[in-house]
């Protein structure tokens, strides 16, 4: 009942900003109007594909991803090398460096992480429609050995519970993992997809979700997945298009918009096959929590991670509610002092890239990583010193 009133006050919000605006300009006209609304609808509507900030080369190639390395100033090759996992979740990649002042990849090579990758995922076509749990495993072991051997695991949202996964499988391949909005237990407390998942599949049928790989020809559509998490907070979409509209003779608040509209409803589609596994054995099933999932020939044992552990979640995140995040910490054999555990005041998306995030609990998770791995390397060279 609340969301007719919040999208009421969003709208007259709106237009109350717009007039002041325009009074103060002098631009009230019909033809004044008539121009605002052609800008309005063009930073509302026209998109442009999402760019990195941040210097990098493409190191490897996959049909599903690449592997990016991110090169800054002053950068050496010290160190284990620090790979990211971004979200498989209709978006590109680029959240992790979403921009020059809010980006997870600048904030850790300033943490002191020498070495920084980004395993940048590319949209589905019909050749990688049936990729598998175990092609993108098997993509995770070329980059590991390309990258060394060892590596700090970062994994966002759906690339958390990836992370989750490699390090459950390769333990010795990991040297630290962290982990930030990652459903771990997917039915713990409430969140909006649990609710939307509970309503479509109730008795464990995959119907629906068939349905939209079939719309896609074999893969779900970008635009499929992005339509649907609009739909999870419709008064929430409606505020941000009310409030441009309201701020359209501010350019950098029109930027801004843009900037993050160009990121969040630019679509890439999954691969038809990973997304109904991901649906079945993760979201409905929770296989992952109850110790049942198996990747390959192996199941897939939390306790088998035993490298310090870092999660982040947000307070408000309505996608991944802080418990289904830190269930991990009950699992894990990793020393209690060495998991760590951080509620951030931050939605799903601003706990990636909100720059409040980046500058206080993303700093300190990767300073801990650095300090990690220069621990890591001193015993090392202690041990081949004997």
């Amino acid at each position: 009942m609340q969301a007719p009133f919040d999208v009421t006050m969003a709208l007259l919000d709106g237009w109350a900003d717009y007039t002041s605006s325009a009074m103060s300009r002098g631009r009230l006209s019909p033809l004044d109007v008539a121009e605002d609304s052609i800008a309005w609808w063009s930073a509302a509507n026209v998109r442009s594909e999402p760019t990195w900030s941040t210097e990098h080369i493409v190191v490897r190639s996959w049909p599903q991803a690449e592997l990016l390395e991110f090169r800054g100033p002053g950068r050496s090759k010290a160190g284990t090398p620090t790979l990211f996992l971004p979200p498989q979740a209709g978006h590109a990649s680029t959240i992790v460096d979403y921009s020059q002042a809010q980006s997870q990849v600048r904030t850790a090579q300033a943490a002191g992480l020498d070495q920084v990758f980004v395993l940048s995922w590319t949209s589905a076509t019909r050749e990688t429609s049936e990729s598998s749990i175990e092609d993108f495993i098997a993509i995770l072991d070329d980059a590991v050995a390309q990258l060394g051997g060892r590596v700090n695991l970062v994994g966002d949202c759906q690339g958390g519970w990836l992370a989750v996964i490699y390090a459950a499988l390769r333990p010795d391949a990991v040297v630290s993992l962290a982990v930030a909005g990652a459903p771990i237990d997917f039915q713990a407390g409430q969140s909006a997809i649990q609710e939307w998942v509970r309503s479509l599949s109730g008795r464990g049928e995959l119907d629906f979700y068939q349905y939209l790989v079939k719309l896609g020809n074999g893969n779900h559509l970008g635009t499929s997945q992005v339509l649907g998490f609009k739909m999870l907070e419709p008064a929430e979409e409606i505020s941000r298009i009310a409030a441009l509209w309201g701020h359209i003779h501010d350019p950098i608040y029109v930027q801004r918009h843009e900037d993050f509209e160009n990121w969040f409803d630019w679509p890439q589609d999954l691969p038809g096959a990973f997304y109904l596994w991901i649906v079945e054995h993760l979201f409905i099933k929770n296989e992952l929590i109850k110790g049942e999932l198996v990747v390959g020939d192996s199941v897939v044992d939390l306790e088998q991670i035993s490298c310090p552990v870092f999660m982040l979640a947000g307070s408000t995140d309505h996608i991944t509610p802080p418990v289904q995040m830190f269930a991990l910490a009950n699992y894990v054999s990793t020393p209690q002092h060495l998991v760590q555990q951080d509620l951030v005041e931050a939605g799903h998306l601003g706990l990636f890239m909100g720059r409040a995030a980046l500058a206080g609990p993303w700093s300190r998770v990767f300073s801990a990583v650095a300090e990690v791995d220069s621990t890591t390397v001193s015993t090392s060279a202690q041990t081949a010193s004997h």
